[in-house]
């Protein structure tokens, strides 16, 4: 198989992952070693969640007198910018090496961190695509009311160079969004309820991605059988999302605590098959919700069957959230309107999924959703 190249040439595309990759596997090592011991152009994706650096001057109590359970852990703490720099710059290098030439960086990050990452990715050669906002629906307070409360983290997307022909599913995004373009902002809940994993009744790790995060990360830049690669892994939030969609994965990470966590969670993940996940209310008023946020929360899973109130028609749920009926694919909107030979419908009064005890309405569901968040 071959693709043409910016200038008409034609290149070869490698498909399949590289023999002898440990996929499936946690790498207990420093990312930068484990890394080196990898192949060139092996992966298709990294997913990268690196320190944040957040260079924390003692301990932050709320106004009550709580103590504030924040990111204090060793592995977050670099003694000058200079280190954490040097660490960035080795880490982005092998991670360069390792992606094949179509492959794409994502990289996660606050105000503390991110703004040197991304000056870095771009002297290491990476071409950046996009940058993301993933906005929480229910962000930490700023306690000290000193400052704006930090409602969001940002990701960078980039391609491994310039001329790079990386994937981008631009119409799962759209089907993902209700037919609208994916934006750049991301309102998504954070990790919380029964998602949080747990150790002794405490948060396992102190900066669990949410699932629905990386549901779409991956959505949007791989394809099945892919292989994505994730360099602090913690507690396996991008294994557990890779293995749901299909996807091969390699983890690196060096606490053996999260390794166990890890393992664990991702052992009892199923493919396209996954319970709910629970969010925390925020006092904000909720954002419009698309079908697609229910599928990537799991609320209507992929591979779920809706029909229509009578059970005259009966379409599938796929993993970017469109429909598929009778050989045809759309957005639940287009479908039902399609169904009923009609120029338009409201896909969320029309189309219910099966319960227990009878038919769902899909904007039951949606408003439950909505409920959940505010």
């Amino acid at each position: 198989m071959s693709v043409m190249g910016r200038l008409g040439t034609v290149r070869p595309v490698v498909t399949g992952p590289t023999p002898g990759l440990p996929l499936g596997q946690i790498l207990r090592d420093d990312c930068v070693a484990a890394m080196a011991r990898l192949p060139d152009a092996c992966v298709d994706m990294v997913f990268a969640d690196p320190p944040y650096n957040l260079q924390l001057g003692g301990e932050l109590f709320r106004p009550e007198g709580g103590r504030v359970d924040a990111v204090d852990d060793d592995w977050d703490k670099f003694d000058t910018f200079e280190s954490y720099d040097a660490f960035t710059r080795a880490w982005l290098k092998e991670a360069r090496r390792i992606l094949k030439p179509n492959g794409t960086l994502w990289v996660i990050g606050s105000y503390h961190n991110i703004f040197r990452v991304g000056a870095a990715l771009q002297d290491a050669g990476y071409w950046i695509l996009n940058d993301i906002i993933w906005r929480k629906t229910n962000p930490m307070p700023n306690f000290r009311g000193t400052r704006f409360t930090n409602a969001h983290e940002t990701m960078i997307w980039a391609s491994r160079s310039e001329d790079s022909r990386y994937t981008f599913n631009y119409r799962t995004m759209k089907a993902l969004n209700d037919d609208l373009q994916m934006r750049s902002d991301w309102v998504i809940p954070i990790c919380a309820g029964a998602e949080r994993e747990k150790t002794d009744g405490v948060k396992s790790h102190p900066t669990q991605k949410p699932e629905a995060l990386l549901y779409r990360v991956l959505l949007a830049s791989t394809n099945k059988g892919d292989v994505v690669l994730d360099p602090f892994f913690g507690t396996g939030t991008t294994g557990a999302v890779a293995r749901r969609l299909g996807r091969e994965w390699i983890g690196i990470e060096r606490e053996s605590r999260y390794i166990k966590v890890a393992n664990e969670r991702i052992a009892s993940t199923l493919p396209l098959d996954e319970s709910a996940m629970r969010v925390m209310k925020s006092p904000r008023s909720a954002p419009k919700v698309p079908f697609g946020a229910l599928v990537e929360n799991g609320l209507v899973p992929p591979g779920a069957t809706l029909t229509d109130a009578k059970r005259r028609w009966r379409a599938q749920v796929l993993a970017d959230g469109t429909l598929e009926l009778a050989g045809t694919q759309g957005s639940i909107h287009k479908i039902g309107a399609g169904v009923q030979n009609a120029p338009s419908c409201n896909g969320w009064t029309f189309w219910h999924v099966e319960a227990g005890e009878g038919l769902v309405l899909l904007d039951t569901l949606r408003q439950s959703y909505i409920a959940a968040m505010v």
